[in-house]
């Protein structure tokens, strides 16, 4: 298998794009990745798109086709993966494997979703499709809902508080108020999230990420052809990983631990050679705020039931021991469900590159990108470094 490295990233506009269409936010993420690598359209020879459910949110499926069309490189190959919110997060894995495997060369890969051109019914039928449809979408459970039982039980287990919740909002929304990327671009108070309208006891309306339409798109190709193919810094990708674990929520031995993200991060760390205890920041999957407390513990980045605590205390924050989501996370920086985990890689790579701005992460060298289907019933994983 040869080493990887992502040459060129590029997003769309992010928010809610009421006059733009899913074909014009890939092409705008595709051409700003090709702009950014260096690298004439022409030379790609496979797109790999994730996207969750183009057909409930725009009526449209056969994304793969349309997106090489309107980018104007059919007849290359164009495949869609689906892995509900880890869409993306699969897609780049994909297209990873396929440089790996040499059955490629230049490998696009994408995410897009286009969100707003359903109402909000319709936005949470389609979100819904990424829980069990028939034990619990039929019986009218929400993600909001799933999500809330799952922090009610740690708050349980573990002693997690509701401020504790409120301090990943705060923290996230802060690092979102320094990305020009970002959807909501406001800092937050602790009062603000508190006293924020209810959606599912324990969450507020600002404990949930929003509804976005936008697109990410990054450019792979082998590490040791990279600097001469592309203008772009090459950002090596060292590790990979991807599990699954069961789609409803009942038949989960523990509510409060993320199964499928901690095999996927093993089977990263492995391939990377490296531990927890070795990555300089990370991005990962906070659709609610109990997310980002459960999903740094299955990481191993704190310790089981410490989540909270970390969060309390600044470990997380931009300049502490681990910063997590210094992009603003889904919460601040918006959640097209498929862009999400390539919007992820474009985070990793500006950091590791050293242009993040006022977010920057001071010695970033290694940064891990989480991405999670549902409620963790699908997981990747992905480990960049410095070439």
């Amino acid at each position: 298998m040869r080493d990887v490295a992502v040459v060129g990233v590029g997003l769309s506009e992010w928010g809610e794009l009421w006059g733009r269409s899913i074909r014009d936010l890939f092409v705008e993420a595709a051409v700003n990745a090709v702009d950014d690598a260096g690298v004439e359209p022409g030379r790609i020879e496979a797109i790999i798109v994730g996207c969750m459910t183009g057909g409930l949110f725009t009526g449209q499926e056969h994304i793969g086709a349309l997106v090489a069309d309107y980018f104007g490189v059919a007849p290359i190959s164009a495949t869609r993966t689906e892995s509900a919110c880890a869409s993306g997060g699969a897609a780049f894995r994909a297209g990873l494997m396929a440089v790996a495997s040499g059955y490629h060369d230049v490998v696009l890969v994408g995410g897009l979703e286009k969100m707003t051109d359903v109402d909000g019914g319709g936005a949470t039928r389609a979100l819904a499709a990424a829980s069990d449809a028939e034990y619990e979408a039929y019986h009218g459970v929400t993600f909001p809902g799933l999500y809330a039982m799952m922090a009610r039980a740690h708050m349980a287990k573990y002693g997690t508080t509701r401020e504790q919740l409120a301090m990943v909002a705060v923290k996230n929304h802060l690092n979102g108020s320094k990305n020009s990327h970002a959807q909501y671009q406001d800092a937050v108070t602790l009062e603000q999230v508190l006293g924020a309208t209810k959606v599912a006891d324990p969450f507020g309306v600002l404990d949930c990420s929003p509804i976005t339409d936008g697109a990410a798109c990054a450019l792979i190709v082998p590490a040791r052809t990279a600097r001469r193919v592309a203008k772009g810094i090459p950002i090596r990708v060292t590790g990979s990983g991807q599990a699954s674990d069961t789609i409803a929520l009942a038949d989960r031995k523990d509510l409060t631990f993320l199964r499928s993200t901690a095999e996927a991060a093993k089977q990263a760390y492995r391939q990377a050679k490296c531990g927890a205890a070795d990555i300089s920041f990370a991005e990962v999957h906070d659709c609610f705020t109990i997310a980002e407390i459960m999903v740094t513990e299955a990481l191993g980045l704190v310790k089981r039931g410490q989540g909270g605590p970390a969060v309390e205390a600044g470990e997380t924050a931009i300049g502490g021991r681990i910063p997590v989501n210094a992009s603003g996370g889904l919460k601040s920086k918006g959640h097209p469900v498929g862009a999400t985990g390539v919007a992820q890689i474009h985070e990793l790579v500006t950091q590791l590159r050293g242009k993040a701005g006022k977010r920057q992460v001071k010695g970033a060298k290694r940064g891990l990108a989480q991405n999670m289907g549902g409620t963790g019933a699908s997981s990747t994983v992905h480990i960049l470094e410095v070439s």
